[in-house]
């Protein structure tokens, strides 16, 4: 049996989209998408998505749960490491001190980054324990809404 690489993949990142973009969240595809949502006032929860496991298993239920919180973020956005690269190049610009790591999150507040949950945090841990490391951050960083 042939099985064609490529067309699997694409039904799989194609999934991946999908479901963050059920959660609410904008897709950044290009350079001047992360620009603009970038320097929108207020809080910006980031989701570096990416197709492994850990992505599909723990990050995008976890930023999908996240959000039913008092304290929230302003803005959801997006980003598609190994897809989207210019576009996660940029933002991850904007991810100071941290190196890139996917899946991840990054909260910024005005455009600066405010902190992170990287892949290791997420890796091997349960969805909730993301989401709780997620409400913190916004516990500590995000107004009610």
């Amino acid at each position: 049996m042939n099985m064609d690489f490529n067309f699997l993949m694409n039904d799989v990142v194609l999934q991946a989209r999908k479901e963050i973009a059920a959660a609410g969240y904008t897709e950044l595809k290009t350079p001047d998408e992360v620009k603009e949502a970038f320097a929108k006032e207020g809080t910006t929860l980031v989701m570096v998505n990416s197709v492994c496991g850990c992505a599909g298993g723990i990050a995008r239920p976890a930023a999908a749960h996240s959000v039913h919180f008092d304290q929230r973020p302003d803005h959801l956005v997006t980003v598609f490491a190994g897809q989207d690269k210019e576009a996660t190049e940029l933002a991850r610009t904007y991810f100071t001190g941290y190196p890139p790591s996917s899946p991840s999150f990054a909260l910024l507040k005005d455009g600066k980054l405010c902190t992170m949950v990287e892949r290791h945090e997420i890796e091997g841990h349960q969805p909730m324990e993301v989401v709780h490391k997620l409400q913190s951050a916004f516990e500590t960083h995000c107004s009610e809404l």
